[in-house]
C-alpha cells in the first residue's frame, strides 16, 4: 500500500474538519463519552449476570467430575518405574540417616562438655 503524501493527508484533515463542523457538539460529546468509557472500563456499571443461580452441592459434583477427568489424563508410571523410584528414595534416606547419625556422634561430646560441663 502506497504511503499518502503530505498534501493528501492535509486534504483529508480539512475534509474531516469541515465534516466535524457540520456535526453538532452533542455528537462530539457522545463520542468523547464513548471513548472515555473504553479507556475506563471500571467506571462502567457491572453487567447483570445471566442464568439461574447455582444449586447447593453443584460445586462438589462439578469438582469431582473435573478431578476424575484430570486423573484420566495422567500418564501413570509402570511397575519398573515405581520400583526404581522407591529404590532411589530408600538409598537417599539411608545416606541422609547415616550423615545425621555421624553428625550426632560428632557433636555429642561437645554438647555434653558444654551443657553438663
Amino acid at each position: 500500500m502506497a504511503r499518502s503524501t503530505r498534501q493528501k493527508r492535509r486534504a483529508k484533515r480539512r475534509e474531516r474538519k469541515q465534516d466535524g463542523a457540520a456535526e453538532s457538539s452533542s455528537g462530539l460529546a457522545s463520542r468523547a463519552r464513548a471513548r472515555q468509557a473504553q479507556t475506563r472500563p471500571a467506571a462502567q456499571a457491572p453487567k447483570p449476570q445471566t442464568g439461574a443461580r447455582r444449586v447447593p452441592g453443584g460445586g462438589t459434583r462439578r469438582f469431582v467430575s473435573e478431578a476424575v477427568a484430570e486423573l484420566k489424563k495422567v500418564e501413570w508410571p509402570g511397575q519398573s518405574q515405581v520400583m526404581q523410584g522407591t529404590i532411589v528414595v530408600i538409598i537417599a534416606c539411608a545416606i541422609v540417616g547415616a550423615y545425621l547419625w555421624l553428625a550426632d556422634l560428632g557433636f555429642k561430646p561437645l554438647v555434653r562438655d558444654i551443657l553438663i560441663g
